[in-house]
């Protein structure tokens, strides 16, 4: 029995996965864009972003 990600296309995966990290940091100021990948393929993306405050001074 075949995997089913064998009939994907990697080009196509490769742009959207390419577009969506693009928009996740786009307007990102503070924070960390994580891409976990596993046995050679991307399968999961985290955005952790933070939001700083200056003390009063």
């Amino acid at each position: 029995m075949a995997r089913p990600d064998t009939h994907r296309n990697p080009a196509s995966d490769e742009v959207d996965l390419a577009t969506l990290v693009t928009s996740l940091i786009k307007d990102l100021r503070f924070g960390a864009v994580e891409i976990i990948v596993h046995e050679g393929r991307v399968v999961q993306v985290e955005r952790k972003e933070k939001y700083r405050f200056d003390k009063p001074g």
